[in-house]
């Protein structure tokens, strides 16, 4: 197995180019910030980003915690890869996560200096500063569940290749806890009006009550009772406004819907 480390300081671009410098490596595998990634699929572990404090965050980056290291160390172990690209702050933190993880050294240190340019490290180290923003390179799919209550969105990259495009890198961008001052919390009840409001907006429902919040790790369960206007198929009428919640819900707040249980309850003539 042959070990490549992309080495930058904190902020400087690193987890944007991680996708783009492993294809051009012919490399499948890339660990970052406690992640074992193929492609766009994470194989193991939890990311850093997920933790409550910046020390907690950099244990979790470097393998310390016990359960985390075998998980990993496993997935390494059953999928047996060629090459892994890991990222690291420094050539200490890129040894630390290989004799965690009991990978041989690094053959080949790639620093984020020699593949950006000064204005591309500047303009990132801005980006984490001002907005507290990191990305994580997968799609904004494969960890939403993850990240349920984190402000995420996507970030497309076009690469071209002799002016012709030739593939779309999809990375997620998320503020993570500990990059903000403070901890902030969203209400049951903000939810709740908010479900309100999405529901109101489908023509053929009448009201929905009773509604109950079920929270969990990798998102919320939302659970109500709805009045339809009798003649509508009701089916289709719950389904649109089973999307149409999840679509405002998660774009107020940034939860991940796991399910909307509905049940009616009532038809009414209008």
């Amino acid at each position: 197995m042959e070990i490549v480390a992309l080495v930058g300081q904190s902020g400087s671009g690193k987890s944007y180019k991680a996708i783009m410098l492993a294809k051009e490596k012919s490399i499948e595998y890339i660990i970052d910030d406690g992640l074992l990634i193929k492609g766009n699929k994470i194989v193991a572990g939890k990311s850093a980003k997920r933790e409550n404090t910046a020390v907690s965050a950099i244990r979790r980056a470097v393998f310390m915690e016990y359960t985390h290291r075998q998980e990993v160390k496993k997935a390494i172990g059953e999928n047996k890869p060629s090459r892994i690209l890991i990222l690291g702050t420094s050539d200490r933190m890129i040894d630390k996560i290989t004799n965690a993880l009991k990978l041989p050294d690094a053959s080949e240190r790639i620093y984020i200096e020699n593949i950006s340019t000064e204005e591309e490290i500047n303009t990132a180290k801005q980006f984490r500063k001002k907005e507290g923003k990191h990305v994580i390179p997968v799609p904004t799919f494969e960890i939403k569940k993850d990240f349920s209550g984190y402000f995420i969105d996507s970030l497309k990259i076009w690469k071209k290749k002799e002016d012709i495009k030739e593939q779309v890198f999809e990375k997620t961008v998320v503020r993570p806890t500990f990059s903000y001052r403070g901890k902030y919390y969203i209400s049951d009840v903000v939810i709740k009006d908010l479900t309100r409001h999405a529901a109101s907006k489908v023509i053929g429902i009448s009201r929905v009550y009773g509604i109950q919040i079920k929270n969990l790790e990798q998102g919320i369960i939302i659970s109500l009772n709805a009045e339809i206007v009798y003649g509508n198929p009701i089916v289709p009428l719950i389904s649109l406004m089973q999307h149409q919640i999840i679509y405002e819900v998660e774009n107020m707040t940034s939860l991940n819907i796991l399910a909307i249980n509905v049940d009616v309850k009532k038809m009414i003539k209008m």
